[in-house]
């Protein structure tokens, strides 16, 4: 087991990715400010590689720090502009059970990122899997302030060409700044959000 340097945790590296859509795929314009999505990711060795382990408290404890650490980067990356949707996800090297990646994305985690956020209230929308260096994460997108708000479901792919290794976890967050491109299924609009329990 490596000693850690971010707490308890050794994190190998960090990433930073950005996209910017200023067109729908059928060439439309934007209607308003481009579409920004931001990834950030951090390569974990874990702990618990090849080995069961029935108590995951630890580590539960340990991505508290983990979770303020994403908060501050995306206050950085973002730059002042306003976030309004996210959603996180794990990939968890082969030698790892996917367990170990979802003990790290539970609500200690992403509290501090709500906080970062301003106070968010909505779920985190989540995934996972299992895979190695270059493998391909879906991680979906969800309003930050009310999950029934359609205009803002959607979803970022991000790949990692060295990461993560058998013994490593990656732990992903994603971040937007406004909904899909001209969306147009109807439902609750960002504008008209009550802010009373995460969903309206």
């Amino acid at each position: 087991m490596r000693p850690g340097n971010f707490g308890d945790l050794f994190i190998r590296k960090w990433y930073l990715q950005f996209e910017d859509t200023l067109a729908t795929e059928s060439g439309e314009p934007a209607d308003g400010e481009p579409l920004r999505k931001i990834v950030i990711a951090a390569a974990i060795h874990n702990p618990h590689a090849g080995r069961y382990v029935d108590k995951l408290e630890t580590t539960i404890a340990a991505s508290a720090a983990l979770g303020v650490e994403f908060g501050r980067r995306i206050q950085e990356a973002a730059a002042g502009q306003a976030i309004e949707s996210y959603g996180k996800a794990c990939v968890v090297g082969q030698a790892g059970d996917y367990e170990h990646g979802n003990a790290l994305l539970t609500t200690v985690f992403a509290n501090p990122v709500r906080e970062a956020l301003g106070g968010a209230l909505s779920w985190v929308p989540s995934t996972g899997k299992r895979g190695g260096p270059g493998t391909t994460i879906d991680i979906p997108l969800a309003h930050k302030d009310a999950l029934y708000v359609r205009s803002h479901y959607d979803t970022v792919s991000a790949t990692f060409h060295d990461a993560p290794n058998a013994d490593e976890v990656l732990v992903v967050f994603a971040f937007a700044t406004r909904g899909r491109l001209r969306a147009r299924l109807g439902g609750l609009r960002a504008a008209d959000i009550e802010g009373r329990d995460g969903l309206n």
